[in-house]
């Protein structure tokens, strides 16, 4: 478990290194109170499945550089969508007829949206 204090710093962190690295479309959403798995999702986009294992690549020296955080890879480039699993944050990188197709956000709705990077 991160440091609870530190956790939303570790996501917008996470959010930026996506953004560095030209993900589209970044959601950050609060789940504390609603998920008992995790307290934030990051969503993104990438237009390929190379640029999926790009953002997923920057995300994971990202954390590991500066929180020493590894990350439990779920899916692949070539389903189209990955997860990594930090424990308290979640990052789904999405091709967008992926994200379309699963909806993320509406399906957790009652989850607080704290940032959005188009």
């Amino acid at each position: 478990m991160l440091n609870e204090k530190n956790t939303l710093e570790i996501a917008r962190d996470l959010v930026n290194a996506l953004e560095d690295k030209k993900a589209e479309d970044i959601v950050l959403i609060d789940l504390q109170g609603v998920a008992i798995f995790t307290d934030y999702f990051v969503i993104c986009s990438g237009t390929s499945d190379r640029m999926l294992r790009s953002l997923v690549r920057a995300a994971n020296d990202a954390m590991s550089k500066e929180y020493d955080l590894k990350g439990k890879i779920v899916g692949s480039s070539t389903n189209s969508w990955i997860a990594v699993d930090y424990t308290d944050i979640v990052l789904h990188v999405f091709s967008p007829q992926q994200r379309e197709f699963y909806q993320l956000e509406d399906l957790w709705s009652s989850g607080k949206t704290l940032l959005r990077v188009k």
